[in-house]
C-alpha cells in the first residue's frame, strides 16, 4: 500500500497537510512542538572529537568484575561521556610503566579525577623478573596458560604479561576490602591496572605524587608512627593468609602522616607457597633495616615472631 493510498483507506484517518512522516508514524513539524509532554523532549549536546593522547573512558566497555569494589568512592568517574586524557609518565620499571592519566567528563570538567595507569610492558619491550617461587601455588584456569608459560613462548609471555597484572588487581580488591592501606583499584583492562593516585600538597600548595617512605626523613615521632602503621598492616595480611614479598621502603608511599603499600603483583600464599615465610623474614628484615639506618630500635626476629603470632 502506497503513502497516497493511506489517506484513503477507510480505518485510517487522512493526514494533515504539511505532514512529515514514515508510514503510520506522525512526527510533527519542527515549529509544533508546543503541545509534545516534556518527558519526551532533550537536549542534544555533541562531544568534539577526541584529540591525541585521548580516549574515551573504559569504565562502561569492561565487565563489571573488573571494576573497583563497591562502595565505589565518591571521586571515581563513572560517566559514559568522560575522556581519558594521558598526562605523562610517573614511573618507569622493567615490567611495567605507570602513567597519569585524568578521566573527566568535558561537561562536568569539575568532577574529574588523576588516576595512576600502570601498564605491563607486552612481550617485546620487557623481560619479567619475578622468581617462580612468587608463583608457587598458584593455579590458572587454563592449562594451555600454564604450559605456555612454562615453555616461556612467545604466546606464554603475554599470558605472563596478563597473569602478573591480574594478581596485582586481585591483590589490590583483597586487600582494599581488608582495609589495608594500598590505593583504591579503579579498574582493570587487559595488562592496564588504574588506580587511585597517592598525592601530597607541597609548600606551594600545589599537588604532587607522595614520595616513597625511602625518600623520606620523618621525625622520631612520626617514624615510630609509621612502623606501628607498617605493623598493624603485616598482621592484618598474615591474618588473611598472605604475604607482600617484596615489601621495602621503595614500594611504599608516604602520604603525609599515613603509608600506603603499593607493588603487589607478588603477593603469596603464607602457608600454600613453600616459600611464604621465607618471604615474611624477608619482608621483615628489609623493613626494620630501614628504619633503623633512620634511628629507631626495631628487631626483623621481634617482629617476626609478633606476626607469627597473628598468622596461627
Amino acid at each position: 500500500m502506497s503513502h497516497d493510498d493511506l489517506s484513503q483507506h477507510p480505518q485510517h484517518p487522512a493526514f494533515p497537510d504539511g505532514i512529515i512522516t514514515d508510514p503510520f508514524r506522525y512526527v510533527p513539524p519542527p515549529d509544533d512542538l508546543g503541545d509534545v509532554d516534556d518527558r519526551f523532549v532533550f537536549d542534544f549536546i555533541s562531544y568534539d572529537d577526541l584529540e591525541d593522547g585521548q580516549r574515551w573512558s573504559t569504565w562502561l566497555s569492561v565487565e563489571p568484575l573488573c571494576r573497583g569494589p563497591e562502595p565505589l568512592p565518591n571521586w571515581v568517574v563513572t560517566s559514559q561521556g568522560a575522556i581519558d586524557t594521558e598526562l605523562g609518565v610517573l614511573k618507569t620499571g622493567k615490567e611495567a610503566d605507570v602513567h597519569l592519566v585524568e578521566r573527566a567528563d568535558p561537561l562536568d570538567p569539575a568532577s574529574g579525577v588523576v588516576m595512576a595507569a600502570k601498564r605491563y610492558r607486552s612481550p617485546e619491550h620487557r623481560t619479567f623478573h619475578r622468581a617462580a617461587s612468587y608463583t608457587e601455588g598458584r593455579s590458572m584456569k587454563r592449562s594451555r596458560d600454564e604450559r605456555a608459560l612454562k615453555r616461556k613462548s612467545t604466546f606464554g609471555r603475554q599470558v605472563a604479561a596478563g597473569e602478573w597484572a591480574v594478581s596485582e588487581w586481585g591483590a589490590l580488591v583483597r586487600l582494599w576490602d581488608l582495609g589495608l592501606p594500598i590505593p583504591y583499584p579503579i579498574q582493570i583492562d587487559g595488562t592496564e591496572i588504574l588506580m587511585e593516585w597517592i598525592t601530597v600538597v607541597d609548600e606551594d600548595g600545589a599537588v604532587q605524587t607522595a614520595p616513597r617512605l625511602a625518600q623520606t626523613r620523618p621525625s622520631p615521632e612520626l617514624l615510630a608512627a609509621y612502623f606501628e602503621q607498617l605493623t598493624d598492616a603485616l598482621a592484618t595480611m598474615v591474618q588473611n593468609g598472605v604475604v607482600h614479598g617484596d615489601l621495602s621502603a621503595y614500594n611504599i608511599l608516604a602520604a603525609g602522616e599515613r603509608l600506603v603499600i603499593i607493588d603487589l603483583p607478588q603477593i603469596v600464599d603464607l602457608v600454600g607457597n613453600l616459600n611464604g615465610m621465607n618471604f615474611l623474614q624477608r619482608d621483615c628484615a628489609n623493613i626494620c633495616g630501614w628504619f633503623r639506618s633512620r634511628g629507631l630500635e626495631v628487631d626483623e626476629h621481634a617482629l617476626f615472631a609478633e606476626l607469627m603470632a597473628h598468622a596461627f
